[in-house]
């Protein structure tokens, strides 16, 4: 039984909470050089050669004066033929995650095509950018650069601290300084946390959301009870001090809300998850749309992570079989992972998500807008589990801005 998200080390920031920069451009404007430039590593290989980047190239690093941050090296945007066109929608992707953009272009061969449907897609997306132009060493006058645009060497380091310093500026914009579960609780609230155990789950380890929860909880100044859902009504009995809530794994959602009291507040990782990510108002809008699924319809289960699957799998075995037996209908089901999203969902009248653990902020409003303009309804997991098991509102009812959708 798989479980729902990746798992990573306990000291190391999650790639999907690192800022994600991405490098745009035509071929030979010099991306490759800025980006070892901007990082003082060769993390991408430089060549004269045209179209020498032929896939995105991600390296997660600490980069002063910003933090943890993903950096992202993309193809030409004027890439041709057959191979070419594949690499640009390569890099039509990236711009999904990409919290700031810079944008290189050659200084000396100046603005093209390509630059004005970057900088057309920045805008459509609200990516906020910077325009590098590179090469100014070939030059000793340049126009005045506007206060997005900077005239850069990446061969002779000009510039660079500044060019930096612009992309810090525009990630501190970024940052919103939400919580994932410390402004719902005060300092010395007990919260137990619900972690099954099974053949899946990562000898010495936890899952991402829970790691995420509990270090979110120490900064709140609040004390978590880790447990297994067997343990769950023995623990419950024996503390002195009622919890003032009670998170669990999705997959054991009817359980234990079965073994809590109600007057304790019940939620899960993945709906906090929704919430953090910005996108579980969709998806309890979505979540009632399971009722209305027909015969023959298709549903597309997503997750954000890749993970050796195995007989119990949550995607493509457990909520597939919860969807059937709750409808009685005879469903379809498709199935999408890691960084591959359908362009088309016409084909589906459901999408069912992961909680999102291992994907941006960014591309998660990507993927629930992409459904919502196709008109497709979309849930997450937990979300979608409560809701079959008729604990939807109770599982929101620490979240009353979500709970009254329900009313």
């Amino acid at each position: 039984m798989a479980r729902e998200e990746t798992i990573v080390g306990m000291n190391a920031t999650p790639a999907a909470e690192r800022v994600h920069i991405g490098f745009f451009g035509r071929r030979n404007a010099g991306k490759s050089s800025v980006v070892n430039a901007v990082t003082g590593q060769d993390l991408a290989v430089v060549s004269q050669v045209r179209g020498t980047t032929t896939d995105p190239v991600y390296k997660t690093m600490e980069l002063l004066p910003m933090g943890p941050v993903m950096i992202i090296d993309t193809p030409g945007y004027d890439d041709e033929g057959s191979l070419g066109e594949l690499r640009v929608r390569k890099t039509r992707q990236v711009l999904n995650k990409t919290d700031v953009a810079v944008l290189v272009v050659d200084a000396v061969a100046g603005f093209g095509d390509a630059e004005r449907e970057l900088l057309a897609a920045f805008e459509k997306k609200q990516i906020p950018f910077v325009i590098a132009y590179n090469k100014c060493d070939l030059r000793n006058a340049w126009p005045q650069a506007d206060k997005n645009e900077i005239y850069i060497s990446a061969l002779k380091n000009i510039r660079i601290r500044e060019l930096k310093e612009k992309i810090a500026a525009l990630s501190a914009a970024e940052a919103s300084g939400k919580r994932l579960v410390g402004d719902l609780v005060k300092p010395d609230d007990l919260v137990v946390l619900v972690t099954p155990i099974d053949s899946a789950a990562p000898k010495g380890r936890l899952i991402l959301p829970q790691q995420q929860v509990i270090r979110d909880l120490l900064e709140s100044g609040a004390v978590s009870v880790v447990i297994r859902e067997t343990e769950l009504e023995t623990v419950l009995r024996s503390l002195a001090k009622k919890p003032a809530l009670v998170i669990t794994d999705s997959q054991a959602f009817q359980s234990v809300s079965a073994q809590t009291p109600k007057n304790i507040a019940l939620t899960s990782f993945s709906i906090l998850m929704a919430r953090y990510k910005g996108t579980l108002k969709e998806s309890v809008r979505g979540a009632s749309c399971i009722s209305r699924l027909k015969d023959g319809d298709t549903v597309l289960i997503a997750e954000g992570c890749t993970h050796h699957r195995q007989c119990e799998d949550i995607g493509t075995v457990k909520l597939p079989r919860w969807l059937r037996q709750f409808t009685g209908k005879t469903l379809h089901t498709a199935f999408t992972s890691g960084t591959e999203f359908p362009e088309d969902l016409s084909p589906y009248k459901l999408v069912l998500h992961c909680g999102g653990c291992m994907v941006t902020e960014r591309e998660m409003r990507y993927r629930i807008a992409s459904a919502v303009d196709a008109g497709v309804p979309v849930t997450n997991y937990g979300t979608a589990i409560a809701y079959m098991n008729g604990i939807l509102e109770r599982a929101l009812e620490i979240l009353p801005d979500y709970a009254r959708m329900l009313q």
